[in-house]
């Protein structure tokens, strides 16, 4: 086989530095033996970096059920508003992080968003430990801790230029999969560290729980991820954003289109994780469901790389994404019956599917992107943009849970508004793009 241009250029033995400055993923001598590895080092240490972050942004949900258990006294709404405002900067925060990498280079806007994690654990978890903190001042405390919700958009918008198309669909979905776990993550060890005596370290308890916990236990890991990705990741050059680009993607009918499909899967799948605690605790108060709130989370993040592997192996984004949102819609009615019967099991195991659909969902439709965008800077733009969008489902969700709550004295409407909205997606996903003649192949 003749040895090709980049390959000349290189040379036997280059440097890591000419190798990222000679990006060719798409050369296939070039990938396997000097892109792949390199390629896969960042890809686990971003997914990594992801998995704290989404930890941190949806660490509140777990505490804001405790909150009166230990000595505040927040009403309904206001919990379920505090539980929505991490969602409200993270999607916010979106919108200006997806050009991050572009700017400043991937290890290094790693490095940062990871480093400004630090501040909202430590300034909450000393806010936790005095309960005559006023609501306010939390106000101010979890809009910070939301920034955290940011770092996807730069991770995502950085890890699929290390990637050739060809293997885009699995390594996009591994590196927002894997790091959506960090919400079952917090879910499954925060009941373990709410009740961890650790005084000694982190200050005393209240009626036997100890929430600070929460916030200051990941500091640690925290500290250790900035070592693994100074050590194990890149400044890919890549183009570099402008404003004419920028603007560019909003003329685009296929950026809303988009915005609108992958909100229906990952704006609910971080809603229903930031709300599902809360609307558990009132709708089946009797219910101990500290230990299972892990699960919707774990099982929706888990099936995420499958929804991107499975695009890539039939190669059609745009039908996994249509037959998964069927099944959503058929979830979300079987869980409203669910509550309107009373019955946890019947509401909570459609729950379960419900968060398995949103997987799917968002593993497909994040592969549709670079069909639809065939300019990769474009297509690291759109990714970053719907991302943005759809991360204001963390704040939605739970502010409709509460409307609905306070308007009407139970959440039924909420789940019909979300059906609805549910419903119009899959319009929109088989008229565009899985329709006979939509004339675009995704």
């Amino acid at each position: 086989m003749a040895e090709t241009s980049v390959m000349k250029k290189l040379g036997p033995n280059p440097t890591r530095k000419e190798i990222l400055a000679n990006w060719q993923p798409e050369d296939t001598e070039f990938w396997e033996k000097f892109g792949k590895k390199i390629a896969k080092e960042n890809l686990y240490t971003s997914t990594w970096a992801l998995v704290l972050s989404f930890v941190v942004w949806t660490l509140w949900a777990t505490i804001a059920a405790k909150l009166n258990a230990v000595g505040f006294n927040f009403t309904a709404d206001q919990l379920f508003t505090l539980a929505a405002l991490p969602g409200l900067v993270g999607a916010t925060g979106r919108l200006f992080y997806t050009y991050l990498p572009g700017l400043i280079g991937g290890r290094n806007s790693a490095f940062i968003t990871t480093a400004l994690l630090l501040f909202p654990l430590f300034g909450l978890g000393r806010a936790l430990q005095n309960p005559t903190t006023s609501y306010d001042t939390f106000v101010i405390l979890v809009l910070f801790i939301g920034i955290a919700g940011a770092n996807f958009s730069a991770s995502m918008a950085n890890i699929g230029f290390f990637f050739p198309m060809r293997e885009k669909g699995l390594a996009l979905g591994i590196n927002a999969g894997v790091g959506n776990l960090g919400v079952s993550l917090i879910y499954l060890t925060a009941p373990l560290l709410l009740g961890w005596n650790l005084s000694g370290l982190f200050g005393p308890g209240v009626n036997g729980l100890y929430v600070q916990n929460v916030c200051y236990f990941w500091i640690i890991p925290t500290a250790l991820t900035l070592v693994l990705i100074w050590k194990f990741m890149d400044n890919l050059p890549m183009p570099k954003p402008n404003p004419k680009a920028m603007f560019s993607i909003f003329g685009n009918k296929h950026t809303w289109l988009m915005c609108w499909i992958y909100t229906c899967g990952f704006g609910s799948f971080i809603g229903f994780s930031a709300a599902l605690g809360l609307l558990v605790s009132k709708e089946f108060p009797e219910v101990s469901f500290s230990m299972a709130a892990f699960l919707g989370p774990f099982i929706g993040a888990g099936i995420r790389p499958v929804g991107g592997w499975l695009a890539d192996k039939i190669n059609c984004g745009s039908r996994v994404t249509l037959i998964s949102l069927f099944i959503m819609v058929a979830a979300a009615v079987v869980s409203l019956l669910g509550l309107q019967a009373h019955n946890f099991v019947m509401f909570f195991a459609s729950f379960l599917l419900l968060f398995l659909t949103t997987g799917f969902v968002n593993g497909a439709s994040f592969r549709m992107i670079p069909y639809i965008f065939k300019d990769g800077g474009k297509s690291s733009l759109v990714t970053g943009f719907t991302a943005a969008i759809a991360a204001y489902g963390a704040f939605l969700i739970p502010k409709l849970f509460g409307w609905s709550y306070a308007a009407f004295g139970n959440v039924y409407m909420a789940f019909y508004i979300l059906i609805a909205f549910m419903v119009s997606t899959i319009v929109v996903t088989w008229y565009f793009y899985d329709r006979k003649g939509s004339g675009i192949k995704c």
